[in-house]
């Protein structure tokens, strides 16, 4: 009886087996256990990969293609050819400025690319896990639709940060004027550019409120000397020693680095009740203006006093007695009319 015994046994525990080894088969041979854990799996590693790929490629064709532009002097990332500037101080200025201009498109591009891609393979995903992505989409096109009408500055400043780096307005280092402000282009974004004044002031302004912009360091600057001779003085004898001055001052080894060109003397710009102002130009290397007319200045003046060309506000006033005068309680005694009114002698 035993062995009938442990037959049944064996034959119950053989069919235990069968039938999960028949459950495994049919849970196996399932078409959605398959999909699950085949073909799911697959599609969604396929996914990542044609992104990684995709990603690899697109920002491998971006960095060459702006390491190949800032090399290529003149290059503006294949988008034309531009005629082979000479090797100059204000030609190697430029060329900086063109390679942080392109460096800053290049990371614009690329952050971009990454967003497109990687958004198409997140849907992509999810529509493999049976998500519907559709009420997604048609939600995120209402919200950018709102977010358009909410939003519309936002955007706006946005497109003209894009547009400013591509038309290459202005950098980094620039001196500008921007809505009423003057000053040094700090920093600048896809939203904001930064402005330092001669104050020291930090000034943040949007670039979608940017309509108007005055670049004093775009290929060079132009100093604009102002130098008021008072009117008794030799008219081409103070233009003379002008341009001698302007001239020697514009050699002197301080400033020459930044000079480009050489003093250009305008003539008289200008007259007034006491003086007559010469104007005097020249070109200097980007956003040096200020620092070669300074030193100009000086080196003018001393020679103007060395020629002993007579200068505003240095002749004596006469004050002269009339009788008309004489009712309103002035003095009868008249001041000198001629000669030096600080020590009193003239001529009566």
């Amino acid at each position: 009886m035993s062995w009938l015994h442990s037959a049944s046994v064996d034959l119950a525990a053989t069919a235990t087996v069968n039938e999960a080894v028949d459950s495994v088969n049919t849970w196996w041979q399932d078409p959605a256990t398959q999909e699950n854990l085949l073909e799911r799996p697959l599609k969604i590693a396929l996914i990542l990969i044609v992104a990684f790929a995709v990603h690899f490629v697109l920002s491998r064709v971006i960095k060459r293609a702006a390491n190949r532009s800032i090399h290529k002097p003149g290059g503006t990332l294949g988008l034309r050819r531009t005629a082979v500037r000479e090797d100059t101080p204000q030609a190697r200025a430029q060329e900086g400025r063109r390679q942080a201009r392109i460096r800053t498109l290049s990371n614009v591009g690329r952050s971009a690319a990454a967003i497109v891609i990687w958004v198409w393979a997140a849907l992509a995903i999810l529509s493999e896990m049976d998500v519907n992505v559709a009420p997604l989409i048609a939600s995120a096109g209402v919200a950018g639709v709102a977010l358009g009408f909410g939003a519309q500055s936002l955007v706006k400043d946005f497109i003209s940060g894009i547009f400013m780096l591509l038309e290459n307005q202005y950098g980094v280092g620039d001196s500008v004027s921007v809505n009423g402000v003057q000053g040094t282009v700090e920093d600048m974004t896809l939203r904001v550019t930064t402005l330092r004044d001669i104050d020291g002031v930090l000034w943040y302004i949007r670039n979608g409120d940017i309509n108007q912009v005055g670049n004093q360091s775009d290929t060079y600057s132009v100093a604009r000397l102002e130098i008021p001779v008072s009117l008794a003085a030799d008219p081409k004898r103070a233009a003379k020693v002008i341009l001698t001055a302007a001239r020697a001052s514009a050699n002197d080894q301080a400033i020459r680095p930044s000079v480009i060109s050489e003093p250009e003397l305008l003539g008289v710009s200008t007259f007034a009740t006491d003086h007559m102002t010469y104007r005097v130009t020249l070109r200097t290397m980007p956003g040096d203006q200020w620092s070669v007319a300074r030193s100009m200045y000086e080196d003018i003046l001393e020679a103007l006093h060395e020629a002993g060309v007579t200068l505003p506000g240095t002749q004596p006033v006469v004050i002269k007695y009339h009788p008309d005068n004489h009712g309103a309680g002035t003095s009868r005694k008249e001041l000198p009319e001629h000669g030096d009114h600080a020590t009193g002698t003239g001529k009566r």
